[in-house]
């Protein structure tokens, strides 16, 4: 069966077939794509071909200069609750390799989404709606902002399979999220925490009622696009780079070289006139 990323808009609503479009795709506002997982029945675990999508879907946003702001979320009461225990299905390509190197593949088809959530040029808001568990957590934490609804339930879930409870990038993000003596509890004891203990410790900005979720999304993606296309997506990429940068002059070196080549553009000097005439900026990405 050929999997195919599927999109539509708010005025033209079409039915879902959680048989073929495991990533859905819309723009619910101006310069804003929604990705939505959309395993509901599945709470939109894991599979080779839903992660297919989900790369797919990541490489036509990145591709997409219309678009300025990415929400993530999952379809049904579910973010998404991680790998698919009924079977994730093979690489192409691995199905003669040993156990391990199929493994291997597997391992890295999932967490490649983590880099790519990172390398598109928008910044992705993540609208947890429900459980984010084991990959669905790590995605979560991949994203630029995370907000959640009350009903949101979060959990690394790797060590209670007996793994070991560092995945997909969740020991290198969460301790950055939250602080080392929170990030190693959570993964050392594989608990499940609930929205108002993901907000006290920063895991999300803000748990939210479940049906003002997606608007608090889209407003704060609202925001993003009123500024900016090329700040953005230079602010973000410094953003990433400084979480990983070895001191302050390194990082400061970076802003200092970014804030000169983005004051060279076009949108640069129209913003400047634009607020000297106190108007709307008429962004161009130039």
């Amino acid at each position: 069966m050929r999997h195919v990323v599927r999109r539509c808009t708010p005025h033209m609503p079409r039915s879902i077939d959680v048989t073929e479009h495991l990533v859905e795709v819309d723009q619910p506002a101006e310069g804003v794509t929604r990705l939505t997982l959309n395993r509901p029945d599945r709470l939109n675990t894991l599979t080779r071909e839903l992660v297919d999508e989900m790369h797919r879907a990541l490489d036509e946003v990145d591709a997409d200069h219309n678009c300025r702001a990415v929400i993530l979320t999952g379809a049904g009461r579910g973010f998404c609750a991680g790998l698919d225990l009924n079977g994730y299905g093979a690489i192409p390509g691995t199905e003669s390799l040993g156990r391990a190197q199929q493994g291997m593949a597997v391992q890295q088809h999932i967490a490649e989404v983590v880099h790519h959530l990172r390398a598109v040029r928008q910044p992705v808001i993540a609208a947890i709606n429900g459980a984010a568990a084991g990959g669905g957590m790590a995605w979560s934490l991949a994203c630029d902002i995370r907000y959640c609804a009350d009903s949101a339930k979060f959990g690394t879930a790797f060590i209670k399979l007996g793994l070991s409870g560092c995945d997909m990038g969740v020991s290198w993000l969460l301790p950055r999220l939250i602080g080392a003596s929170h990030a190693w509890e959570l993964i050392l004891t594989g608990r499940v925490i609930d929205a108002a203990e993901a907000e006290r410790i920063g895991i999300v900005t803000r748990s939210l009622p479940d049906d003002q979720l997606m608007d608090r999304c889209l407003g704060v993606a609202a925001e993003i696009v009123a500024n900016s296309p090329f700040g953005t997506w230079m602010t973000k990429e410094v953003l990433w780079s400084n979480l990983e940068i070895p001191s302050l002059s390194a990082g400061i070196d970076i802003e200092n070289r970014n804030q000169i080549m983005t004051s060279m553009t076009e949108d640069s000097v129209e913003a400047m006139h634009a607020a000297l005439e106190r108007r709307a900026v008429a962004w161009k990405n130039r």
